[in-house]
């Protein structure tokens, strides 16, 4: 069974997108062009929350 863990390898601030790519076995640069184009046009603040709440809650690899 999978589980999510924050990247230690594939990290650009936290790790959060580098281990949700493992996760989903997506390429990490497509999560984070994402999240910031969804980041972008919700007014950036609830995916700044949701992504500071995921580095505290998903642990690191």
């Amino acid at each position: 069974m999978k589980r999510l863990y924050r990247s230690a390898a594939d990290r650009k601030i936290a790790g959060v997108c580098g281990g949700l790519g493992e996760y989903l076995d997506l390429d990490p640069t497509i999560l984070r062009l994402a999240w910031a184009l969804v980041c972008i046009i919700t007014g950036i603040v609830p995916l700044v929350v949701v992504y500071l709440l995921a580095w505290i809650l998903v642990p690191r690899a």
